[in-house]
């Protein structure tokens, strides 16, 4: 890890949580495996990357990176991932959310010596609400962010009823909590990427869910709950696990078949109807009275 000045910024809009409760350690970013992290964040934002007007979908997603609630993976799976779902037509915002608090220095966050500060995901299997609870910043964060976009939906050319949403790591975790716990945000499309995999309760009006996930991912161990836990909803799911990839694979371009998710997920989004300008998520919708 080496320690990099904080890159601009220009685009951030500052999404009016507040700032991080008793939070004292100021933001601060490195680069690590050749990408850009964040750390400490105290203050949320979300960055648009908006696609061409004349090849724009009206369908958005929110991109979560992960980090553990410890630091954030804004390049390989933040800013990477938003343009290349531009590329696509897909309207992408890229959300920097609040962080659990971390020594300043890097050298001593690279090495710790002490507990890991608490606040962040633990073991067990909590119920939504009580993850939802367990990171109450971080879900703020996430609902601030679908209502902006709600609020602004005419100027970025977005379609209300097509904001989704996907997570990497903890921002999987966030993104199953922000849909599961009851919340004020209804995504309409989500997706995780190596995420955790436990079952959960799955409400009858669950949206389509993708996954991604290594089989040789360290992190999370063999089992398939989360997405038996949507078949018995009788709700759209499409399981992605691939023979190597690791964890953290993001966009990085890697010899393994995981460097082919994403292509996945856009085939998977054509698949129901959100690549597709003034569908306002009629194809889809259709797809799920048949299941």
């Amino acid at each position: 890890m080496t320690s990099i000045e904080t890159p601009a910024q220009p685009n951030a809009i500052e999404l009016g949580t507040g700032p991080l409760p008793d939070a004292e350690t100021p933001e601060s970013w490195h680069s690590h495996y050749g990408s850009k992290f964040a750390r400490n964040v105290t203050v949320a934002t979300l960055t648009p990357f908006l696609p061409d007007p004349g090849n724009a979908s009206g369908a958005a997603v929110i991109v979560a990176p992960g980090g553990g609630f410890r630091t954030l993976s804004m390049e390989n799976e933040g800013w990477q991932v938003a343009e290349a779902f531009a590329a696509k037509g897909v309207a992408a915002f890229v959300l920097k959310y609040r962080l659990n608090q971390t020594a300043a220095d890097l050298n001593e966050f690279a090495n710790p010596t002490r507990p890991r500060p608490r606040g962040g995901p633990r073991s067990g299997r909590p119920t939504p609400a009580e993850m939802a609870a367990r990171i109450a910043p971080q879900v703020a964060d996430a609902n601030a962010a679908f209502a902006l976009i709600c609020e602004n939906s005419e100027k970025w050319h977005v379609d209300p009823d097509r904001i989704g949403m996907i997570g990497f790591s903890a921002g999987a975790m966030l993104t199953m909590t922000t849909t599961l716990s009851g919340g004020e945000s209804e995504p309409a499309f989500i997706a995780s990427i190596y995420g955790g995999l436990n079952a959960v309760e799955v409400p009858t009006n669950a949206p389509p869910l993708f996954v991604a996930i290594a089989a040789d991912d360290p992190l999370f161990p063999v089992g398939f709950g989360l997405i038996e836990s949507w078949r018995k909803a009788n709700r759209p799911v499409e399981l992605h696990y691939y023979e190597q990839g690791g964890h953290g694979f993001g966009m990085y371009q890697k010899s393994t078949t995981s460097t082919g998710w994403f292509d996945a997920y856009v085939r998977w989004l054509g698949m129901h109807g959100y690549l597709k300008p003034g569908i306002r998520g009629q194809t889809s919708k259709a797809k799920l009275d048949d299941v």
